[in-house]
C-alpha cells in the first residue's frame, strides 16, 4: 500500500486530468473516480488529499456541471494550474496511418481536431473519455480503429502513437482547480499575486446585480471571471460563481466584498489561491503584441 497522499481527478487513467495530476503533483498518487461528485467526496471523506478539476478550456470554454458543483461541494479552492493540451492519435501496435477508418475519442477532443479528422477522411465515434478510449481500444484491438488521446495513455495501454499533437489549435489549453477539505487553508504569503474566487446570489430586487458588482468597478477590482448558473432547475440565472485580483483583506476587496453583501443574500468564499505563472506569460505575450502590431 503506497504511503503517498492521493490525489483525486475525474476520468480514466492515462487522462488529460491523470498527466495534469502527475506533472503538477508528482508526490501525490492519481485517484481516478467516475464522476466530479465522486472526487470531491474523495477529499471530503479523507481518502483524498486534494483533488484537480478542469473548469474551463480555451477553445471548449468552461467544463460543465463543474461550477454549480463547487459551492455544494464543501471544499475550498487552493490553488490553480494551467495545462496546454494536446492529443496524439493512437493505435494498436503495427496498424499503419492508412489503415484506419474511425477515431474515437470524447466529443470534445474530436471537435478539437477537426481538420486531423478531415485529412485522413477518418469518421469520428463518440466515447465517454479520452483515456477511455483507449483503454477500449487495447482491450479490443481494431486495426481500423484509432483513439485520441494524451500520450500518458498509449503509454499506460501499449498503443503506438501514429501522429502527435494533432489538436487545431496550439493555445489549446485547459485550467483545473486544486481543491483541499481544509476549512481554512494557509493563504498565499506577502507578495504573492493572489485570486479571490467566490459565489453569490442576488436579491431579488430591480438592478441588484447591477448594484451588487457595483463595488468592484468603483473601487478599482478586476473582475476575471463572472458566470452565472441555475440554482434548483430554476429558469432564472440568480446565481453566479466569480473571481477577482486580489486577497479578501485587500482594502478595495474587502470594500466590493462589503458592497456585495449588502445586494445580495448570500455570499460564500470558495478560495484564495496564487495567481499561476501562466497568466503573467499570457499578459506578456498580449502587451508584445500591442507593442509590436
Amino acid at each position: 500500500m503506497s504511503d503517498q497522499p492521493k490525489i483525486a481527478f475525474q476520468g480514466d487513467i492515462g487522462s488529460n486530468s491523470d498527466e495534469a495530476c502527475r506533472t503538477f503533483f508528482p508526490d501525490y498518487e492519481p485517484a481516478p473516480y467516475a464522476a466530479f461528485e465522486d472526487a470531491f467526496e474523495a477529499v471530503k471523506s479523507g481518502s483524498c488529499a486534494l483533488a484537480m478539476i478542469p473548469v474551463e478550456n480555451s477553445i471548449a470554454g468552461r467544463v460543465a456541471d463543474v461550477h454549480h458543483l463547487l459551492p455544494r461541494s464543501g471544499l475550498r479552492i487552493v490553488g490553480e494550474r494551467f495545462k496546454p493540451i494536446h492529443f496524439q492519435l493512437m493505435a494498436n501496435r503495427g496498424v499503419r496511418l492508412e489503415d484506419l477508418r474511425v477515431v474515437a475519442s470524447m466529443p470534445i477532443a474530436l471537435g478539437q481536431c477537426r481538420r486531423m479528422i478531415r485529412r485522413l477522411n477518418l469518421t469520428g465515434e463518440p466515447a465517454g473519455d479520452t483515456a477511455g478510449a483507449a483503454r477500449a481500444l487495447a482491450e479490443h484491438p481494431d486495426p481500423r480503429k484509432a483513439a485520441l488521446a494524451p500520450a500518458l495513455a498509449a503509454e499506460l495501454y501499449g498503443l503506438d502513437i501514429l501522429l502527435r499533437d494533432v489538436e487545431d489549435e496550439a493555445h489549446n489549453t485547459t485550467r483545473f482547480l486544486i481543491m483541499s477539505a481544509e476549512r481554512n487553508p494557509p493563504r498565499p504569503g506577502d507578495g504573492v499575486e493572489c485570486i479571490t474566487s467566490f459565489a453569490f446570489r442576488v436579491r431579488n430586487i430591480p438592478a441588484a446585480l447591477y448594484k451588487a458588482l457595483g463595488g468592484f468597478a468603483t473601487n478599482g477590482v478586476n473582475m476575471t471571471k463572472l458566470e452565472s448558473y441555475m440554482e434548483d432547475g430554476a429558469f432564472t440565472a440568480t446565481f453566479f460563481f466569480a473571481e477577482v485580483d486580489g486577497r479578501p483583506e485587500d482594502p478595495p476587496v474587502a470594500r466590493a466584498l462589503e458592497e456585495l453583501g449588502f445586494f445580495s443574500d448570500h455570499v460564500e468564499l470558495l478560495g484564495v489561491f496564487a495567481a499561476d505563472l501562466f497568466r503573467r506569460m499570457v499578459k506578456e505575450r498580449a502587451s508584445r503584441r500591442q507593442a509590436n502590431p
